[in-house]
C-alpha cells in the first residue's frame, strides 16, 4: 500500500511528535488536539504514556456503557509493568495488568452498572480496546528515515 492509499483510508491514525526541547516533546494529532511528554518534571515518559494509552482506552471501553446507567463514584484504573532487559540489551515491557477501581451508587441503577464491569473488562480486553490488542498480538513497525 502507497503512504498515500494509507493516509486515505478511513481506518487510518497518526500522531506528529516534534522535539519541544531538550527530552520534551509534543504529539499532535489531525485534529490539533496535543500532549506534551518525555523526561522531566511535569511529564509523563513515552513508556508511562504507552501504560496511560492501555488504561485510557480499556477505560472508555468500559465507562460509555456503565455511564449510561449510572454515574461511577470512583473510576481508577491503574496500569502497571515490568521493564525487562533482555540478554541482547533490548528492553520491553512484561507482565502488564490493568487494575479497575470503579464503583457506583448502592441503587438500582448503580447496581446494574456494576455488575456490567466484568463483562465489560472482558470485552475490552479480548475485542474491543485497540491498544491492548496492538500491545498483546505481533504487530509490524517500520522505522523510515525521510531524510536519508
Amino acid at each position: 500500500m502507497t503512504q498515500e492509499n494509507r493516509e486515505n483510508d478511513p481506518n487510518f491514525r497518526s500522531v506528529t511528535v516534534e522535539r519541544v526541547g531538550e527530552t520534551h516533546y509534543r504529539a499532535t494529532n489531525p485534529s490539533g488536539a496535543v500532549v506534551e511528554f518525555g523526561q522531566g518534571e511535569g511529564l509523563l515518559t513515552p513508556v508511562e504514556m504507552l501504560l496511560a494509552a492501555l488504561a485510557g482506552c480499556s477505560s472508555v471501553d468500559v465507562d460509555v456503557v456503565t455511564s449510561r446507567r449510572s454515574e461511577p463514584e470512583n473510576f481508577t484504573v491503574t496500569s502497571s509493568a515490568v521493564k525487562l532487559h533482555e540478554d541482547d540489551g533490548a528492553v520491553r515491557l512484561d507482565d502488564v495488568q490493568l487494575s479497575f477501581n470503579v464503583t457506583f451508587p448502592s441503587d438500582k441503577a448503580g447496581q446494574q452498572a456494576q455488575k456490567m464491569v466484568d463483562r465489560l473488562m472482558k470485552l475490552s480486553h479480548e475485542k474491543d480496546c485497540t491498544v491492548s490488542r496492538t500491545i498483546e498480538h505481533p504487530t509490524h513497525v517500520e522505522f523510515i528515515n525521510e531524510n536519508g
